[in-house]
């Protein structure tokens, strides 16, 4: 079995937030993290996959995140810059899950 070192830090202020404070909140992540994972409702969190998209997402990811962003959703982003810098089109769409049928 894998090893993990997860840390989980619960933010209240992502249950009401706005992409804007989802980005804030991701840049609070530490510059270590090599992956982050952020739990929030929508219309928020599909705003958030949009604005942070960079236009080189891979197309099916595109066109799935494009088509609706429903409930237990998934979208998996890579961020290249750090996350303290992380800025709009500052990420790449790589993959697109909805864990129920």
């Amino acid at each position: 079995a894998a090893e993990l070192d997860v840390r989980p830090d619960l933010d209240s202020a992502l249950y009401s937030a706005g992409p804007d404070t989802a980005m804030a909140v991701l840049r609070t992540a530490p510059a270590d993290a090599s992956t982050v994972m952020i739990v929030g409702h929508n219309p928020t969190m599909a705003h958030l996959v949009h604005l942070l998209d960079d236009g080189s997402a891979d197309p099916d990811a595109f066109a799935e995140v494009s088509a609706g962003f429903p409930t237990s959703a998934v979208a998996v982003l890579e961020v290249p810059s750090p996350w303290g810098s992380l800025e709009i089109a500052g990420a790449r769409i790589a993959g697109f899950h909805v864990g129920r049928g």
